[in-house]
């Protein structure tokens, strides 16, 4: 089969345990490049925590963003495709949020954005691997809920808790909500509109390249990868996913520290 569109997943997959891209995968993904294969990233990041990775990536011009709810073109500068949470929802998170203190982190499609004092206390909510990126590029504020209010969409709202059993909590709160959730790393939950998936978000890119999810790669993780793998027309799991991944997918390569993308890559698009 060949693949025009390579969709990968960033942390635990494109990016290694210290989140960095491991020379030899940038090696691989400019081949891909150079052969018009679009590698794309696929993503529950928003466009501002992808953008430090796009200088030394310069091939992948386009990202499905927080999980689907955002489609990006690096080259142009713009939306292709966006899902939005309805203004009440996002104001139901926060004050479920606040049962447990947890730490909201809104996503839009040029900011992310959290409250001031939390930043210092990542450790705390289980993200610490991600505090130097979150001190460099959020917006923050002092409350999340007067902040909600001078946004005309907010994609993507996450929410890292103190522990696995307040994150219940709040799904148990939220749960009838029309919001599709994640569980996450750590003990975080990820929320998007209804209906927003990795696997929606890269058919809506598919079909504005004029190209079939027959043709389509895709390389996950975990849970929150599941519905791209399903739907892409040839899956990878990384050596590092979830055993439940791995038994759904076509393949499985490498783990992310000893470039198991460019394994991928190598073996399903260097066909000539």
């Amino acid at each position: 089969m060949n693949c025009r569109i390579a969709a990968l997943d960033m942390d635990g997959t494109l990016l290694m345990s210290d989140k960095s891209v491991h020379p030899d995968t940038i090696r691989d993904i400019e081949w891909a490049g150079r052969k018009g294969i679009h590698v794309v990233y696929c993503s529950g990041r928003a466009v501002p925590e992808i953008l430090p990775y796009v200088s030394c990536l310069k091939t992948m011009r386009y990202a499905v963003c927080m999980s689907g709810a955002l489609v990006y073109d690096f080259e142009e500068n713009k939306n292709i495709y966006h899902k939005a949470i309805a203004y009440e929802y996002v104001q139901k998170i926060v004050d479920a949020a606040k049962r447990d203190d947890g730490m909201v982190n809104f996503l839009t499609d040029r900011e992310s954005i959290v409250r001031a004092d939390q930043v210092v206390h990542m450790r705390d909510f289980h993200m610490e691997v991600y505090q130097p990126m979150f001190v460099e590029i959020t917006k923050k504020v002092a409350d999340m809920s007067e902040e909600a209010k001078h946004y005309d969409f907010i994609p993507k709202v996450n929410v890292y808790f103190h522990s696995e059993e307040a994150r219940q909590q709040a799904y148990e709160m939220l749960k009838d909500l029309p919001l599709a959730f994640a569980f996450a790393e750590g003990a975080s939950l990820e929320m998007t509109a209804r209906g927003v998936t990795k696997a929606a978000g890269l058919k809506e890119l598919a079909k504005y390249l004029g190209i079939s999810m027959k043709e389509t790669l895709a390389i996950g993780d975990a849970d929150n990868d599941r519905t791209v793998l399903e739907a892409a027309g040839i899956s990878v799991a990384m050596g590092n996913a979830d055993r439940k991944i791995k038994e759904i997918c076509d393949a499985v390569t490498g783990d992310n520290d000893h470039n198991g993308v460019g394994e991928a890559i190598r073996k399903f698009l260097f066909t000539e």
